[in-house]
């Protein structure tokens, strides 16, 4: 693990199923987890993100 890890969500979220995110600074590693199960975590590199948040800004994943 590294360390510890401070979660983050969008101010949006009002119930208790929401994303959050945490970013690891030595290492670039973004912890994802569902704050209903804030035990079950993605991590992706730091490569990984950049890629994840070009493909958001880019509307790769819309509907």
């Amino acid at each position: 693990m590294d360390g510890e890890l401070t979660f983050e969500r969008s101010s949006h979220c009002a119930n208790s199923c929401c994303v959050e995110v945490a970013l690891a600074p030595p290492t670039g590693k973004v912890y994802v987890r569902n704050s209903a199960d804030p035990a079950a975590r993605i991590v992706f590199s730091a490569e990984e993100w950049r890629a994840f948040l070009a493909g958001v800004k880019g509307n790769e994943f819309d509907l």
